[in-house]
């Protein structure tokens, strides 16, 4: 699997407490984006909180405003260790141009656990450090 910088929602980002957005937002233009293959990876394992939310969500305007969730995914700590990745695999219909991801922590403030996600070159693997 390949990720492009670019195409990064967030590398290796802190998940710690309430609702925080991807570090980055990508640009697709208002064309469909449904075949394209994208990953939502724990990076790192999960200690404290009680579950984790993943909201893909899409806007017409780059500071979303008003944001439209098109996906909606969560994990129980237990399920939030290194290497697991969230149920999706394509980003879903309804793009209005700018993407970003919502991440919604249930439970106490998280300390250790990080998320990389993006669109990738190909579905299905793990990404692995080197």
């Amino acid at each position: 699997m390949l990720l492009d910088a670019q195409n990064l929602f967030s590398d290796e980002q802190a998940i710690t407490t309430g609702t925080i957005y991807s570090t980055n937002t990508v640009k697709f233009g208002k064309n469909d984006v449904s075949f394209v293959p994208v990953i939502i990876q724990s990076v790192a394992d999960f200690s404290d909180l009680t579950s984790l939310t993943v909201k893909v969500q899409t806007d017409d305007n780059p500071n979303f405003t008003n944001a439209v969730d098109l996906f909606t995914s969560q994990l129980a700590k237990a399920d939030l260790t290194a290497g697991s990745k969230f149920p999706i695999s394509y980003l879903p219909r309804g793009n209005k141009g700018y993407i970003r991801l919502a991440y919604v922590v249930t439970g106490t403030t998280e300390t250790t656990g990080k998320i990389t996600a993006g669109v990738v070159a190909g579905d299905g693997l793990e990404i692995q450090e080197i």
